[in-house]
Order: C-alpha cells, then structure tokens, then sequence
C-alpha cells in the first residue's frame, strides 16, 4: 500500500516554473504550475547538490509526482518569489511511512 501524506495537510499553494535549460539570453522555464503542499517557512542550514551548505528560508512538502528540479522557480502565497535548491524524493516504497517530495528553497 502506497501512503501519501493525507490532502487534508496540504493547506497552501505555490506555482512552480520547473527549470527547464539555459539560453544565451538566462535560464529558460518550463509553464507555471500550481501545487497543493504544506509550507514551512523556517530558516535553515541545507546542502545543495554541489555540496555546499546554503540557507533554506521555506520548505515544501508535496505529492511525489510533483516536478520541482534544482533551479525551479517558485511563487510562495504571500507573492515572494524564490529558487529551488534541491528537492528530495521522500519514498519509503513499502514501508507504509508517508511519501512525499521535500523542496527546500532558498
């Protein structure tokens, strides 16, 4: 049985633009997307995909199908506009823990 984090905890919504490419002009995006989640905006010490530690201000907590690479750009509710630092599959297959992608964004 696959578990989800119930849709009841899913109390916000932020569009996500999934980065796409670069471009000679900058960074190209893919359309806007809207996405249910619960966001958690608490600053914290991450790692990026480099292996950097960088400052996360917000965290996502959305349905495993959500597209959300490093890069992504994405809108928060109060209209703050942020970067994607990486975003983790929290996938325990079999083991009935409730799965989810984690965004941590900058």
């Amino acid at each position: 049985m696959v578990r989800r984090i119930p849709r009841r905890y899913f109390i916000h919504e932020i569009t996500v633009e999934p980065y796409r490419d670069e471009s000679s002009t900058g960074p190209l995006y893919g359309p806007p997307v809207t996405v249910r989640c619960f966001l958690d905006e608490q600053t914290r010490a991450v790692r990026s995909p480099g292996g950097e530690q960088v400052t996360s201000t917000s965290t996502a907590y959305a349905d495993l199908g959500t597209e959300a690479p490093a890069l992504s750009r994405v809108t928060l509710p109060g209209g703050r506009k942020t970067t994607v630092i990486q975003a983790k599959r929290r996938d325990g297959k079999g083991l009935g823990t409730p799965n989810h992608l984690e965004v941590q964004l900058e």
